[in-house]
């Protein structure tokens, strides 16, 4: 996520904060991703609670073990001058047990003045699709 985009956000630049998200999420490269947040960056996804970078990055390498050929795509939702939300949609097939899942949620996410996350706060629901099924690939 391109910490070159900074508050205060108007429409273009949330939406190309997004995009980079998008982009750097996909990568599923934790050491790439984590770079986007604050040293000491509050998380909150789903019911895990952690800080910082080296917590970042222990999550994504965890995640990204359990969930295979892992794709996301983000949509702005909204936007203030330092909040962005995102409504976001990824597809993933379980390493245990090789079933597809779709995990859709919400995120709200607030940055400090230069354009590092300081908080994420996550939102998620997965459930079972078959292959045929997926939307993205």
């Amino acid at each position: 996520m391109s910490k070159s985009i900074k508050p205060p956000f108007n429409y273009e630049t949330a939406l190309a904060k997004v995009k980079a998200a998008e982009d750097a999420w996909n990568t599923k490269d934790p050491e790439i991703v984590a770079q986007a947040y604050t040293l000491d960056s509050q998380w909150r996804n789903r019911t895990e609670f952690f800080y910082g970078r080296e917590a970042i990055k222990e999550f994504l390498r965890r995640k990204w073990a359990k969930e295979l050929d892992y794709y996301l795509m983000k949509e702005l939702w909204c936007h203030t001058e330092n909040r962005i939300s995102v409504r976001f949609e990824y597809e993933w097939r379980d390493a245990e047990t090789d079933q597809w899942m779709r995990t859709h949620g919400n995120e709200h996410w607030e940055f400090d003045d230069n354009g590092l996350m300081k908080r994420r706060d996550m939102s998620a629901n997965d459930y079972p699709i078959q292959e045929s099924e997926r939307r993205y690939r």
